[in-house]
């Protein structure tokens, strides 16, 4: 695919879905509402935004800090991840923390200027998956940045208040925007099933593989590798987690050559091979990597996100050995926690922020992120005006 051209359209009046648009109330704010769009024909447009008074359980937030996804870029490059497809212009953005600005009725747990991180997925909360507290996956789920609802790269975002947590005082905007990635890890770890003092290989050093990698260490694994193709992401994950163990991905050896190498660093025998795999690449031959390096019995744990069919994956392997192969879809019932471990000391996500953008240039955020040679770990978009309605 021939590579999206960026467009400067910066008189633009953002264009709402029917959705966003019936029942909506106007209203004015003391600052205008700049957005970032994904255009269906794989642009991004900064658009001024409108601002509407929010609803019944609703809250109006002004947005703080928002992380850039990598589905953002995939999102923008490709124009879909999996069945998910930007069939309009859409603004992006799911990582997201800020104040709380007004309240709609009905909304008794929040207040004006509360802090807040917002959780991006609205389940429809009548079907049985959400019935049996699986809310996650829930078909009819609306996630913020995903088209066509609206994500969190703007000024002011209204978003039902079930779904936005109140930060402690100690947790940053800059934390708040980390909650979401960090959710995705937990939900992770828990389905895994870490166990203290058990091996653990986390793959890839990413962004959430570098969350991975701090969780599963807090959790207890021990001895904790991780694994990655670039030489300076692995000297972060060392600066990142002192304690870990560094394998860099080599190039010329197939899965098995390098699960070989990886499973040495735990001894040579069976019994203290990885009894855990974190697979946070989305890669097939991660992935098969992954299923050949973990003990027999062991687990896979697969939390990034691939293309949709992998056809190489070792089958056999898995079933004679009886790896645990298993997949996890965003999150549920994670932000608690999350926001206990930040609050409580037991994480410390910060070193993470590599670059920061003001509102008004995230274009040149996104296009930032899209080009692996800088070393970005995670950028964020940060709005440092003092909004009110």
């Amino acid at each position: 695919m021939a590579p999206s051209v960026l467009v400067d359209q910066n008189n633009l009046v953002a264009a709402p879905t029917k959705s966003q648009v019936s029942h909506r109330i106007a209203i004015k704010a003391s600052h205008p509402n700049p957005s970032l769009q994904v255009t269906a024909d794989h642009n991004l447009k900064s658009v001024e935004a409108p601002i509407y008074a929010p609803r019944a359980g609703e809250a109006l937030v002004h947005i703080k800090a928002t992380g850039i996804c990598g589905s953002d870029i995939h999102f923008w490059k490709t124009g879909r991840i999996g069945s998910l497809v930007f069939e309009g212009d859409c603004i992006i953005g799911h990582e997201a923390s800020g104040i709380v600005l007004q309240c709609g009725e009905g909304v008794d747990h929040l207040k004006p200027g509360d802090r807040v991180a917002v959780e991006p997925g609205i389940p429809c909360e009548h079907c049985f998956l959400c019935d049996d507290g699986r809310y996650n996956l829930c078909e009819d789920v609306q996630f913020a940045g995903v088209y066509p609802y609206e994500g969190t790269m703007q000024r002011y975002k209204n978003h039902p208040a079930k779904w936005l947590h109140k930060l402690p005082e100690n947790v940053t905007f800059a934390e708040g925007a980390l909650l979401e990635p960090l959710s995705v890890v937990m939900n992770g770890i828990t389905s895994a099933g870490l166990s203290l003092g058990r091996g653990v290989v986390v793959c890839g050093a990413g962004p959430i593989g570098l969350i991975a990698l701090a969780a599963a260490r807090a959790s207890g694994a021990h001895p904790v590798v991780v694994t990655d193709l670039e030489p300076s992401r692995l000297d972060f994950a060392k600066k990142f987690v002192p304690s870990c163990i560094t394998y860099q991905v080599d190039r010329t050896k197939d899965a098995q050559g390098n699960a070989q190498a990886i499973r040495a660093l735990f001894g040579s025998q069976e019994y203290v091979a990885p009894e855990t795999v974190l697979e946070c690449t989305g890669v097939e031959s991660s992935v098969c990597t992954a299923a050949y390096t973990a003990r027999r019995g062991g687990t896979v744990m697969v939390i990034g996100v691939g293309k949709a069919i992998m056809n190489n994956l070792p089958f056999m392997h898995l079933s004679l050995a009886e790896i645990d192969l298993r997949f996890i879809n965003r999150y549920r019932d994670t932000w608690p926690p999350a926001i206990a471990c930040l609050d409580g000391g037991i994480l410390d996500l910060k070193m993470l922020v590599s670059h920061v953008f003001p509102l008004e240039k995230a274009q040149d955020a996104l296009h930032l992120c899209a080009d692996t040679s800088n070393g970005s770990i995670k950028v964020l978009i940060v709005d440092e005006e003092d909004a009110s309605l």
